[in-house]
């Protein structure tokens, strides 16, 4: 991300704000792009890692691993930060060619065509519960073993389920606790990590 001083000077509001905390420094990192990109400090409560998450995710971002997201407005988020780095590549789901399926919604459908292609990609999913839950169960399928799931849909049915299924299935993950969660919320930790990979891994 290209910074500038105002950009800085909310970081500074930010720190001053969040008072004390237990995060490591990687993931206070994640935590404060979160609410500098919604402006809502209830994300200090609600971000959740799993064991080795943000070290899978740089890892992977690093090896160039394919990313895959569920609507558009994630891949907007992220791919300048992508494109400046690693080049990883990008598909969202939403533009996967796949016949149509009635049971399914397009972004499920689509997630899992690309989850199939791209077994052990990295998984950002913003928006599209259905799609987080058709990753999950891939990973409990054990059809995909993905580097890194991002999931931070909003919801208000089963959302916490199948977020509690993710982080039974032992993938590195980023999840959102409650009901809250957006692609706002989704592209914000993505961010977050690449800078955190590019400086261990890329930057000279």
């Amino acid at each position: 991300m290209e910074w500038h001083v105002t950009d800085a000077q909310s970081l500074r509001i930010i720190d001053r704000e969040m008072g004390d905390h237990s995060f490591a420094p990687a993931e206070y990192e994640i935590v404060r792009r979160v609410i500098y990109a919604t402006a809502d400090f209830e994300y200090k409560h609600l971000v959740q890692f799993s064991e080795q998450a943000l070290q899978s995710g740089a890892a992977a971002l690093a090896a160039r691993t394919t990313i895959i997201v569920d609507v558009p407005m994630v891949q907007v988020g992220i791919v300048p930060s992508v494109q400046a780095t690693f080049a990883n590549p990008v598909y969202c789901s939403m533009d996967a060619l796949t016949r149509p399926q009635k049971e399914k919604t397009q972004a499920a459908w689509g997630i899992e065509t690309l989850a199939k292609r791209y077994p052990e990609g990295i998984f950002v999913i913003g928006e599209a519960q259905t799609a987080l839950e058709s990753v999950v169960t891939l990973i409990e399928q054990d059809e995909i073993r993905p580097a890194l799931v991002v999931g931070t849909p909003a919801g208000f049915l089963d959302a916490e389920v199948i977020k509690a299924r993710l982080q039974d299935s032992l993938t590195p993950n980023v999840t959102i606790g409650g009901r809250k969660g957006s692609a706002v919320v989704a592209a914000a930790v993505l961010n977050g990590l690449i800078d955190l990979a590019w400086k261990a891994y890329g930057e000279k």
